[in-house]
Order: C-alpha cells, then structure tokens, then sequence
C-alpha cells in the first residue's frame, strides 16, 4: 500500500508535512503544493523534506501541476472542498484522500480505534477519553487526529494491540473512504463551518460517514438529546448506545446530580472540575467509551475528578481582583458561546468578535442574563457595537484584543467574570485562534503583575 506511486500532497501545514515523510520513505515519488510563498512556512521543515526528496511548489496552483501520472491527491484537510485540483482529480479518475485515511490504510492489523466527532465537545471528549485510557492502559493508548497530532506522525508507536483515541473533524471527514471507528462517539451537531462545507446538511452527512463505514460489531456511542444525531445516524447499521443529561435514557444518564451508566452508579456531577452541563455530557461520553474497554470505575471517577479541561476551551485562567477570567478562543462559533454563557451565573463581562463571517449574534440573546458589559472586537466589531446596543448591554467597539482588554478590566469589580468567547473566528487577526488565546492569557498575567 502506498509503495511506488506519484502522490501530489495539497497543503503543507503539519498533515502534508507529516505526510510527505511517511510516504518518501515508502518510495513514492512525492510532489507537495502550496500556494504560500515558501518565506511564510516553516524553514526547517521545508529543508528537511528537500533533503529527503519530496518536490515542494510553492506560492501558487499551477494549472499543468496535476495530470493523469498521479496515483492520489492527499487534500490537507484545510483545502477547500470545490479546489481546483480537486475537481481535476475527479475528472481524471484520481482518487481524492487525506493525510488520515492514507494512514489509515498503513495501520497493523489489531489496532483499535476510537473515533471522536461532534460540532462541539470533541476536543474535551477525546481528551479525557485519552486520559481515562491511558491512566489504565499506559502506552497502549496513542492520541491522534484533529486534536494536533497527524495521524503519521504517530504511526512509528502504533503496534497490534494498540488502543487509538482519534478527534475527527469535518474537514477530515470529507475525504475519508474506508476509515472507521472500532467505537465511534459523536458529542452533538449544530450549524458550523457551513463556509467550507457549503450546507449544513453536507456537514451533517459528512460527520456521519466514519458511522456508516462501521461494521456490524462496532458501536456508535450518540447524543441522544441531539435530534440532529439521531436523525443523521438512524440507518447505521452498528450497535447505538446512548448518553444524555436531559432525559431518561438506556445509557448514560442521570439521576438527580448523579451519573449512571445503565443502573450502575458512578459519580456525582459535583466531582467534575470542568464547568457546564456540556462538560457533563463529555465526560459521559467518555465514560461510555471506557466501559467499552473495560476500564474499573475507581479509574474512571480518579481520572474525572481530577481532569482540568482542555487549554482554550473554557480555561480557568486566573483571578485578579477578585475578577475571574476565562479563556474560551476555540469558541469560534454561536453555538460554542451560547454554552461558555450558560456556564457561568455571575455577571459577566465578554469578549464578541473577530473574523467576519456573517454569524447571527442575535442568536446568543436568550444566554445574555447575566452580561452586564460586551467587548467588540475584530473585523466584525460593529456589527457586535450594533447587538449590544440594540439589546441595551454596554458595548464597547476595538479593533484589537489588547486595547479591548484594558476596558475589560476597568468596567470589571470582584465577582465578575471576564470571558473571552468571540463566537468568531480569530483568521482576520490571527494565525489561528490558539494565538488569540495565548494572548488573552498573556493579558491576564501582565495585569496580575500590575495589580
């Protein structure tokens, strides 16, 4: 598999780069495209992929690049969908991958994968999926996906019996064939991402596609609160096996403030450090998975109770002033916001905006209780100015989040909470919005030193 062929790679980033390695040192004659001028990447990785033998083009598409001498495109995820290359693949009969179902394809025999989706929640569910596999298993268990590890670069470390723990985003899933999930596990669906994936109904289908490739003996683990989920996934033809908080359920449910895996008690939601009811429902979700795989409930509740939540999803970040903050940059869509909001009932001064992207703000109103002040920011600052004031918050409008910040805090008194949950992407500012997070929290402590 994957031995002697010609193979263009779409996209450097880290799933082209890793890519590129895998599939030179197979014997493959590798092209990798970029349309970024070669001064914007990565130096040392450019050089290290020359020195191995991969042809690098980059800073534009060039029309006579792709003909019918190439065995496979490999789209990185981020490519659009309607590319150029793409639909010229198509038309010469080239079979259209990525980076995951290439690896896929390279795994041993035996290995057993766990397979993460959902529009929110599967970064934290895959997280604390991998901790609760780890703390019992040890290095059984290998971390993979979405969640910043390219599947080929964890290649080398996956033997036979080992358990893989994989986030998989949409973008990922467009171009997956065969790839499926031994347990797949979806958090939830809203409206997202509907620029690259054209209609919510294609986004849904093509989140669903690992589930369709299940095999009889598999299991879906589904919202079941989620109409969305259960509509999208009734014709599967694996086991379903449910988790909720809002209902009675044959799953993971709860009672009270109890969590139950069937009739079988395992901790109370209070043990859970993590705040929010979506928290509560990712981590049944990982609960789900670990019975799966057999693993003791004292493992289970240890692991929990003690899990901190994942970096820029609603991270504590610290108090100053008796003013708390929290980092919510990954919240890069309404959906996300609305539930950072319904986090939290202390009043709460929050930072909206960033790339334009047409989002209906109007839609987080009914989570707006208990924010007394908005910090607009970003290239969709004024239509953020323009919510606030229609809904009579105090709206303040900046362009950048560091002059933003400064009015944060003056408008803050102790007992507040200041959060950064843009229901924005971060791509007009940005490189991505991890670097809009670490500058929040880098805010944070060049106050604290000044207070």
């Amino acid at each position: 598999m994957f031995e002697h062929n010609k193979i263009l790679i779409l996209g450097f980033a880290r799933s082209g780069y890793e890519a590129a390695k895998v599939l030179i040192e197979r014997g493959n004659e590798v092209i990798l495209n970029d349309a970024k001028d070669e001064e914007k990447l990565e130096g040392d990785k450019i050089k290290e992929l020359r020195d191995l033998g991969v042809s690098l083009v980059f800073g534009t598409h060039p029309d006579d690049l792709l003909d019918e001498s190439f065995d496979y495109l490999i789209k990185n995820p981020g490519v659009p969908i309607d590319h150029k290359y793409v639909l010229k693949a198509r038309e010469l009969g080239i079979e259209v991958i990525n980076e995951v179902e290439m690896a896929y394809r390279l795994l041993p025999k035996g290995v057993s994968i766990v397979g993460i989706t959902g529009t929110n929640g599967k970064t934290t569910t895959t997280t604390l999926t991998y901790e609760i596999l780890h703390n019992y298993y040890g290095d059984r268990v290998v971390l993979a996906g979405n969640i910043g590890y390219p599947l080929s670069s964890v290649l080398k470390d996956i033997k036979e019996d080992t358990i893989l723990v994989m986030e998989v985003s949409c973008q990922q899933g467009e171009n997956l064939k065969e790839f499926h999930p031994h347990v797949g596990v979806v958090t939830n669906f809203s409206e997202a991402h509907i620029d690259f994936m054209k209609t919510y109904e294609h986004y849904m289908e093509v989140k669903a596609k690992m589930f369709y490739k299940q095999c009889e003996d598999d299991i879906a683990i589904m919202n079941y609160s989620n109409s969305d989920v259960m509509n999208e996934l009734r014709n599967i033809k694996s086991i379903k096996k449910y988790f909720t908080s809002k209902e009675d359920v044959s799953g993971c449910h709860l009672v009270d403030r109890d969590i139950y895996y069937y009739d079988e008690f395992i901790m109370s939601i209070d043990d859970i450090k993590i705040k929010g009811m979506h928290n509560v429902e990712n981590s049944m979700a990982a609960i789900m998975v670990a019975k799966e795989y057999s693993v003791p409930n004292e493992v289970i509740v240890s692991t929990i109770s003690n899990f901190r939540g994942v970096e820029h999803r609603l991270e504590y970040v610290d108090t100053v002033n008796g003013v708390e903050f929290y980092n919510d940059t990954e919240a890069t869509n309404i959906k996300c916001t609305q539930i950072a909001l319904s986090s939290f009932n202390k009043p709460t001064i929050i930072i909206l905006g960033g790339m334009e992207r047409g989002q209906n703000f109007d839609d987080l109103v009914p989570y707006m209780e208990h924010v007394k002040c908005i910090i607009a920011i970003g290239t969709c600052r004024n239509r953020v100015l323009e919510f606030g004031e229609r809904n009579s918050i105090p709206t303040y409008a900046f362009e950048f989040l560091k002059d933003g910040f400064k009015k944060c805090f003056q408008e803050s008194e102790a007992g507040d909470i200041i959060l950064l949950s843009p229901a924005s992407a971060s791509w007009d500012q940005y490189k991505e919005c991890e670097v809009r997070g670490a500058e929040f929290k880098q805010l944070v402590e060049e106050i604290k030193n000044e207070n």
